[in-house]
């Protein structure tokens, strides 16, 4: 699962710059896109933090992110997971939490890696629909584009 799960957070990582550097690269201020960049950022860092044992971090999962904070957010966020990842043996556990408002839940920790990822990617794809809406051009954040990328068959 180790292989997987860093393919699958290096696939995140990747995809969650390539917004970055759209937004950066378009001049593109929007606060439902910041919005929606930063939710990602702050729920990575939210799981990783169940997952992980840490103590819940001070990061709000819905707010008013600039793109300057969202950089080293998601750049963070990413590494963590990544590290995490390498360090860890054995992701097939329960993990007891309480959710963000305060309800208790039990989960395997592998479903919420899973989870992290498709989150990410569901929300960076209305980032790609906000984009298109006001005029800018998205990016392609597909796995499969990620695949051919780090395989050498596709430059972007």
């Amino acid at each position: 699962m180790k292989k997987y799960f860093l393919k699958l957070y290096q696939f995140n990582a990747w995809a969650n710059q390539r917004i970055i550097q759209c937004l950066l690269d378009q001049e593109v201020e929007h606060e439902k896109i910041n919005s929606l960049m930063g939710h990602i950022a702050a729920a990575e860092t939210l799981w990783l933090h169940r997952v992980a044992g840490l103590p819940k971090p001070d990061v709000k999962l819905w707010s008013n992110y600039s793109l300057d904070d969202l950089t080293p957010m998601l750049v963070k966020a990413d590494k963590q997971w990544l590290e995490y990842i390498q360090l860890t043996e054995n992701y097939d556990r329960e993990l007891n939490y309480t959710n963000y408002t305060g309800d208790p839940f039990v989960n395997n920790v592998e479903a919420i890696m899973i989870h992290t990822v498709n989150h990410a990617s569901y929300h960076r794809g209305q980032v790609a629909m906000l984009l298109r809406q006001n005029g800018f051009e998205p990016v392609n954040t597909d796995f499969i584009t990620y695949d051919r990328v780090i395989l050498g068959q596709l430059k972007v």
